[in-house]
């Protein structure tokens, strides 16, 4: 269980280094979303007084604090060392990068969408509902705000929702709202003032949401399920392999950064761009990224026959 539990921390790690791409995609399709969310949820500063009353061993594994180490601990290692190495794919190989996490995203809405059963009018209508808010958001203009301690707040709530919700990651919704060059330039020169207001607005935003998903998903668990997979199946078309940039945002050391980018088919992409489509590798690189998540769903099946056996042994 912990080999998976890492394996997953590293994936959505990877993730979350491109733009466009959730980690929280990862955590739905491994079965340790709803896991995550309730752990997160009752991890606040309150839980805290019940530590004197439970005992740190029992509070340790209510707060389910191993699982919440080892997948946030693998999400650290692998952003700090393939973030060098998906940027540089992302620039030299982007067709490739796009339709590994295209076949990832795909693949995981059938595994996910397969679990609804049975399938009914009500949850047909509540995909749709999700598709529709993922086209809605995709295609959402980025605007300038104003850069002050109240923006940098509710931009961190906003952002870390996004990594939360399947299919949106938090570095497009800071894009979205101007804030995407403040805050990297923080992390950057360690503007410790600037990343504190950011940090609060998170924490804040990840407490508050991870609580409305776990009250949503304990009393409507399959049409909160059946939004989210049309959420993530709306928000394909962010990460359709072969994209037009039609606008930039320059960065503040001469590089540029893909604001508003339309999905083109593979000849018009070679015609627009002068690139080749590389159709035969993003076939290859969508294969992987299918594969992958159905060996995922294997793990989180064979888990959760074990974790049933092991109910029955005890009763």
């Amino acid at each position: 269980m912990n080999i998976r539990i890492i394996l997953v921390g590293l994936l959505m790690g990877a993730a979350e280094v491109v733009p466009g791409v959730s980690g929280g995609t990862i955590a739905f399709v491994s079965g340790f979303y709803e896991r995550l969310v309730n752990a997160i949820q009752r991890l606040t500063p309150m839980s805290l007084l019940e530590l004197r009353k439970l005992g740190l061993v029992r509070w340790w594994r209510e707060m389910d604090i191993n699982f919440l180490l080892l997948l946030f601990g693998a999400m650290a290692v692998s952003v700090l060392v393939l973030a060098r190495g998906v940027s540089f794919l992302l620039e030299n190989y982007p067709v490739a990068i796009w339709a590994f996490f295209f076949g990832l995203v795909l693949s995981s809405v059938f595994v996910v969408a397969r679990r609804l059963n049975p399938f009914t009018v009500e949850l047909a209508l509540a995909m749709g509902t999700g598709i529709a808010l993922g086209l809605t958001v995709s295609h959402v203009q980025p605007f300038d705000a104003e850069v002050s301690p109240l923006t940098l707040f509710f931009g961190g709530c906003i952002a870390v929702c996004a990594w939360i919700l399947p299919g949106l990651s938090g570095s497009f919704i800071l894009l979205i709202l101007g804030l995407y060059q403040t805050v990297i330039g923080a992390i950057k020169n360690l503007e410790i003032l600037t990343l504190s207001y950011i940090a609060l607005g998170c924490a804040v935003g990840l407490v508050s949401f991870s609580r409305l998903i776990a009250i949503l998903l304990a009393r409507f668990h399959n049409i909160t399920v059946s939004v989210l997979v049309g959420f993530m199946l709306g928000s394909l078309v962010k990460i359709w392999p072969w994209k037009h940039t039609t606008s930039y945002q320059i960065t503040a050391d001469g590089g540029q950064i893909p604001l508003v980018q339309e999905p083109v088919l593979p000849t018009a992409y070679q015609y627009l761009t002068g690139n080749e489509p590389g159709i035969l590798y993003a076939g290859l690189a969508c294969l992987v990224g299918i594969l992958v998540i159905l060996i995922l769903d294997k793990f989180a099946l064979l888990a959760e026959s074990d974790a049933e056996k092991d109910t029955l042994n005890r009763s």
